[in-house]
């Protein structure tokens, strides 16, 4: 579990940019980086500005979603896209499903280990019951 020091050890997934935790500007710049992985009408919502907890589980759903759509238009835009493009224009389709494929499996593995800091953060903020 990740401590409240901001000198602390992060894991290696930690995402650049976003400043450790119990750092006072951990949530902020947390937010501001969860918020580059989502559609920018998700700004609008006041909600997941004041808690950037809900808006991390936001991102991590959003963005698992987004990697399984790559993984499975992966497998099936050899056989969609046969005899509409050349096999040359199906070759960088699939190298570009890769690419996005790595992308996002790095993006979420980064947004799990954020979203596990601000659980921890606001757990330590909830009222005992």
């Amino acid at each position: 579990m990740l401590g409240s020091m901001p000198d602390q050890q992060l894991p290696a997934d930690w995402p650049a940019g976003v400043h450790p935790p119990g750092s006072e500007s951990f949530e902020r710049t947390a937010a501001g980086w969860l918020f580059e992985h989502l559609p920018a009408d998700y700004r609008t919502h006041g909600v997941l500005s004041r808690y950037p907890v809900a808006l991390s589980r936001l991102a991590r759903e959003y963005v698992a979603g987004s990697l399984e759509g790559t993984r499975q238009g992966y497998r099936n835009a050899r056989v969609d896209l046969r005899g509409v493009l050349p096999p040359q224009a199906i070759d960088q389709v699939m190298r570009a499903y890769q690419e996005e494929g790595r992308r996002m499996a790095l993006a979420l593995r980064a947004i799990e280990v954020v979203d596990d800091a601000l659980r921890a953060v606001a757990e330590r903020r909830a009222p005992q019951s």
